[in-house]
């Protein structure tokens, strides 16, 4: 089974393709700094997208809504 689940992200964020930018965004800044926000210990997923993936259901990363 794949951690975390689409359907639990959904929840979360309102769009696919909202939840691949902000999972791609946040990835590459994994990359290049290297800093995790929850203990490395603490992620099932060893690479970065799904590192990010586990950010967004644990409400780590702050989604921005735009004014319609």
């Amino acid at each position: 089974m794949i951690y975390p689940s689409i359907d639990k992200l959904l929840n979360i964020v309102e769009s696919k393709y909202e939840l691949v930018h902000i999972a791609a965004r946040r990835s590459k800044e994994i990359s290049k700094t290297g800093y995790l926000q929850m203990p490395a210990s603490s992620y099932k997923s060893a690479k970065n997208i799904g590192k990010a993936l586990e950010e967004v259901t644990e409400g780590l990363i702050e989604i921005k809504r735009g004014e319609k």
